[in-house]
């Protein structure tokens, strides 16, 4: 009866270890993934999202100002048909 037991022991740490060997795997694989994705995108030269808002946000900026100045070109216009 303890050399079965022995058995199952030494069969569930064995269990135990492969999948401890297999997270392991599973981990590597992830990060090499991720960085060849990384690398990949760097290579295309995306922009960043921040990078993306911040031209946004200036070229709203840009419109707005641009109706201001059309706003006044048009009352100046106006005032000189006039």
């Amino acid at each position: 009866m303890q050399t079965r037991n022995k058995i199952i022991d030494d069969f569930s740490q064995l269990m135990t270890n492969a999948m401890g060997v297999a997270q392991g795997a599973r981990d590597e694989a992830e990060t090499a993934m991720k960085g060849l994705v990384d690398r990949w995108l760097a290579d295309r030269d995306f922009v960043t999202r921040e990078e993306f808002d911040a031209v946004r946000a200036m070229a709203q900026k840009a419109r707005e100002e641009n109706e201001v100045l059309k706003a006044r070109l048009d009352a100046h216009e106006a005032s000189s048909d006039s």
